[in-house]
């Protein structure tokens, strides 16, 4: 049997980019990994003024939890004192045996492997794949002659094909702390940012690092991403259509805030406080979640206004008067940027920034037909929501 290939990949991730995923990405590709592991650094030897280590931490979950293959990492940041490579290497060897470990770095870090904590110890315990980089001042030559010298100690190396990604960290708190676009980071990073008041930013939710925290240890890896996307579509929404920014941003955080506990505990919430007697929704953790949810938001969050629990009660079967904030929420539960393709998914997105409540019809439409293709029905309410806004005048045309 071969041994397994595991890329490492390590960093601050202050924050984690594009750029990032990319060099995992090509390294995949290159040198056939089955996985890559990001650590992000605790307490880096030669870095000042980062994000706190759980942040870091937390973006580091959401970017990868969408990518096959891709594991997210605490060795370094539960270990104490300074963080070396070295170290890390050698509980890697000494938890992963059998396995064949290669670490990315840029050609600007390989420049710099010579200034490492026992590099030459370094060098026997991984092979690294290089991603081409740029360095101002330094020529092609420079960079092979140091390649050359390294494998004369030892070292091994191999290259990874990717096109270039022009990202600069500094560059993107900067745009984070003005408020400005950030393509090279995803979604979720960037609400994660955004909402906690990462990097100078000033937080957009009061509660944020208590909140953030708490949905991060109640839900699932890819839950969580998907909850930081549905915020970030909710807040863009909620712009386009003239809303509250700020609570249709804190309804989008917490509208899962119930999906992850065991459906018996979700029953149990329901009877015992009364939120609801409907037999079919008691018995679907997909329905239940969204009313056990507001019931969360409000005694566990401290959430106490009504318009953000309704749209986070109806989030999942809508209901007849729904408001056009609680059709933000549904919808960009629908159209979040991480959300798995669905037939339906590319007109969604389109009309909800136009026509809220004609993305509404569409959406329940659409998906009144798929489940009748599966011999399945939708819930009553959600087909009394797609009568009631099929009879609007806005719907009428």
């Amino acid at each position: 049997m071969s041994k397994e290939r595991i890329g490492v990949m390590g960093g601050t991730f202050n924050p984690i980019h594009e750029g990032h995923l990319a060099m995992a990405r090509a390294a995949m590709r290159s040198a056939k990994l089955d996985r890559v592991l990001f650590l992000p650094d605790s307490v880096p030897p030669h870095k000042k003024d980062i994000a706190p280590a759980e942040d870091r931490w937390r973006m580091t979950v959401a970017a990868v939890a969408g990518e096959k293959d891709f594991e997210p990492c605490r060795m370094e940041l539960d270990r104490e004192g300074t963080t070396y490579t070295c170290d890390t290497l050698l509980a890697l060897r000494a938890q992963e045996p059998k396995a064949e470990l290669f670490y990315l770095i840029g050609t600007d870090t390989l420049l710099q492997l010579k200034n490492w904590s026992r590099y030459e110890q370094v060098l026997t315990l991984c092979t690294f794949i290089v991603c081409a980089r740029t360095v101002e001042g330094v020529s092609a030559a420079e960079v092979d002659a140091e390649r050359r010298r390294l494998i004369g100690l030892g070292g091994r190396f191999l290259s990874a094909e990717m096109e270039p990604v022009d990202v600069s960290s500094t560059a993107l708190r900067e745009a984070i702390q003005r408020d400005e676009p950030t393509p090279l980071l995803s979604p979720a990073v960037r609400e994660y940012c955004g909402a906690r008041g990462l990097y100078g930013a000033a937080p957009r939710v009061p509660r944020a690092e208590k909140w953030l925290a708490k949905l991060f240890a109640e839900l699932t890896p890819r839950r969580f991403a998907h909850t930081l996307g549905v915020a970030y579509s909710a807040r863009a929404l909620a712009r386009n259509h003239g809303l509250d920014l700020e609570k249709a941003e804190i309804a989008a955080l917490l509208h899962d805030c119930a999906k992850c506990l065991p459906l018996r505990e979700m029953q149990e919430i329901a009877v015992r406080n009364n939120v609801t007697q409907d037999r079919e929704i008691l018995e679907s953790g997909a329905l239940l979640h969204a009313p056990v949810g507001a019931w969360l938001a409000e005694h566990a969050y401290g959430v106490t206004d009504p318009e953000i629990l309704h749209a986070i009660a109806c989030h999942t079967t809508g209901c007849p008067g729904m408001s056009r904030f609680d059709m933000a929420v549904y919808l960009a539960d629908k159209i979040e940027p991480g959300r798995l393709a669905y037939p339906a998914l590319t007109r969604v997105r389109m009309l909800a920034p136009l026509s809220l409540e004609k993305a509404m019809v569409y959406s329940i439409e659409r998906t009144v037909e798929y489940e009748r293709g599966k011999g399945h029905a939708l819930h009553p309410q959600s087909l009394e929501t797609l009568e009631w806004l099929k009879s609007q005048p806005e719907n009428m045309s």
